[in-house]
């Protein structure tokens, strides 16, 4: 970061302490996300990100603590590396929320503070459940919450405003269910909760249930800015900007009988709710801000809701096994580019980026990336979420390991894959041990067969036994839920070491990302998606296995052929023949030809 960016990361941090000292506020905690809780939040809610100096393109990584002398940003495993770099100068210090050195946020405010100091948040970027725990440590120690202390609208004059792109409609031949189906749905699981109306917030389940999409209103995911309420009497409301519906979605919404109102009168229709509704929220998604105006019996809870998004249909399934060849197509394109370009010297990890962007943009069908490319040459491949910019970028050439990260948003499904690759000479020894390890762990996940109520925490150690065995690890998820052309990043299922209380269920998407990371050396990360499906049912009980959607090879010449079982070694063949099969109809024939020398496999 240059001494000019310090400087005005410094004036903005000393703007918010003279705003803090003149409404009374001993310390304030500053969100990275929006009042959706979005993983992405657009522009506007970026506040943090503006404040700080630190950010993330692929989504939301640290929250921000402020005192008159004291300024610190929390942020998880993935980004340690990259926190350290952004804020050098800026009079923030990084402090880690995971790890053997995790410093808990809320503790460490307590020790700061003393009794009669208030804590000032903005609620409305702040969910239920996280600032009710805050307000109870802090009770506890004499301390104040405040949750309606906004600070951005008086320090950030050039703020920009909420994205007003034109909304259109995600085709149900291609969703696989009407929105009146969906709606139905929902409202079931309504009353199972003894709730008679929900109020959605997150911008996925809004998006899922309308069938709407925006394809730019936030970066990497078509959703859109909006509030959906829904009641048993039969009231639908759409709380959005009035500039984002033209004529032919204010007919489509006319037709599926959707009311529109102001976003912004969220609240005060929260206020108005009859004292006898009793409204179902998501006390982790819904924001402070808007509880803090219920009047009527909220009743907090939604995991069934959230869970029907979640188990994808027999038409998504069918839809997303085409975009998966569409992009296995682009995939394709792009490293054999990249073979025919690296003897030239002329590569950089930002042009890579910007090629693989091109060739996915190619496709009509495809709106946009799911998430900022991760490419990552030799160490950079070891900062777990690098995101090469134009002050990073760096030559590729030489000798080494290229890791690319990247997914497409295409309109038959969202895509999410990992490849590592060889460039230059042999890859060494070190390197391929490394490599097999991961995809070993790949395979034996890919691979599992488990009875129905099995959770992604049971299946985790499949992925990370083969390092575990030999003293290394990782510490990120082994895989996250996928949306359907929404957010790349859905739960509620997920497989990782904490446990996520959710069962896998036929319908269900998950990535296999193992990975390895030696710092300083070189990154590797083998992911590809699968779907849960029903594998067999007998005496004791149901039983389901994964499908594999990805299609591109892997790297067979970083592949120690000798550390694998002969099971292991005929998944890597039949993945590669279905690859070639699917592929080969959609390619030139000079690319049909590269595609099939990447699948030989070698001194197997």
């Amino acid at each position: 970061m240059t001494t000019m960016e310090n400087r005005i990361e410094k004036e903005r941090l000393d703007a918010l302490r003279a705003l803090m000292a003149k409404e009374g506020i001993a310390c304030c905690i500053i969100s990275d996300t929006d009042p959706h809780h979005s993983e992405v939040p657009a522009a506007h809610w970026r506040g943090r990100e503006w404040l700080t100096g630190f950010k993330s393109e692929n989504g939301t990584s640290g929250t921000a603590v402020v005192t008159a002398t004291q300024a610190f940003v929390w942020t998880d495993n993935r980004y340690f590396i990259q926190a350290r770099r952004q804020l050098a100068g800026t009079g923030f210090e990084m402090m880690p929320t995971d790890g053997p050195d995790a410093v808990d946020m809320i503790d460490r405010v307590t020790e700061i503070l003393k009794e009669g100091d208030t804590v000032g948040i903005d609620g409305m970027t702040f969910s239920i459940a996280e600032a009710q725990r805050m307000e109870q440590e802090f009770n506890e120690n004499g301390i104040k919450l405040r949750t309606d202390f906004d600070a951005f609208p008086s320090i950030w004059s050039d703020r920009p405003q909420r994205p007003g792109n034109t909304l259109f409609v995600h085709d149900e031949s291609i969703a696989g269910e009407s929105v009146e189906s969906k709606i139905s749905r929902i409202l079931e699981e309504t009353r199972k909760e003894t709730a008679n109306a929900i109020l959605l917030s997150t911008l996925d389940d809004i998006a899922w249930t309308t069938n709407l999409r925006s394809s730019n209103d936030i970066a990497f995911s078509p959703v859109f800015p909006a509030y959906l309420y829904l009641d048993v009497e039969g009231k639908r409301i759409l709380f959005l900007d009035p500039d984002k519906t033209d004529a032919d979605t204010q007919q489509y919404l006319l037709a599926n009988s959707i009311e529109t109102r102001p976003y912004d009168s969220i609240k005060e229709f929260a206020a108005s709710l009859p004292k006898e509704t009793r409204l179902l929220i998501d006390p982790t998604s819904t924001a402070r801000g808007i509880y803090d105006h219920i009047d009527c019996s909220a009743v907090f809870g939604g995991d069934g809701v959230r869970k029907l998004k979640s188990v994808k249909n027999s038409v998504q399934l069918a839809n997303w096994r085409i975009a998966m060849e569409k992009d296995g197509v682009a995939l394709t394109r792009l490293f054999k580019w990249i073979d025919e370009e690296f003897p030239k010297g002329t590569l950089t990890e930002m042009k890579i980026a910007r090629k693989l962007r091109e060739l996915r943009l190619a496709d009509p069908d495809c709106v946009d990336e799911s998430f900022a490319a991760i490419v990552g040459w030799n160490d950079h491949a070891a900062v777990v979420h690098y995101e090469p910019t134009d002050e990073t970028d760096v030559p590729v050439k030489g000798n080494g390991l290229l890791l690319i990260d990247s997914g497409g948003q295409y309109r038959h499904g969202t895509t999410d894959i990992t490849r590592t690759v060889a460039l230059g000479g042999t890859p060494t020894d070190e390197e391929r041990h490394d490599f097999t390890l991961v995809l070993k762990g790949h395979i034996a996940l890919a691979c599992a067969k488990f009875p129905k109520g099995t959770r992604g925490t049971q299946l985790d150690v499949l992925a990370r036994q083969y390092l575990w065995n030999e003293g290394k690890a990782y510490y990120h998820g082994t895989g996250h839920g996928v949306g359907f052309f929404i957010n790349c990043h859905e739960g509620p299922q997920q497989i990782r070491m904490n446990d996520i209380p959710v069962a896998l269920e036929p319908g269900m998407v998950v990535s296999d990302e193992p990975g390895f990371y030696r710092e300083g050396h070189y990154g590797i990360r083998c992911e590809n998606m699968l779907a849960v499906e029903q594998w067999e049912s007998n005496e004791y009980g149901d039983f389901y296995r994964f499908s594999n959607l990805t299609l591109f090879p892997f790297d067979l010449t970083l592949v120690d052929f000798g550390m694998l079982t002969p099971e292991e070694k005929e998944w890597i063949g039949e993945y590669h023949e279905e690859v070639k099969k699917r592929l080969s109809p959609l390619l030139t024939v000079d690319e049909r030809e590269w595609l099939y020398n990447q699948c030989i496999m070698h001194n197997s």
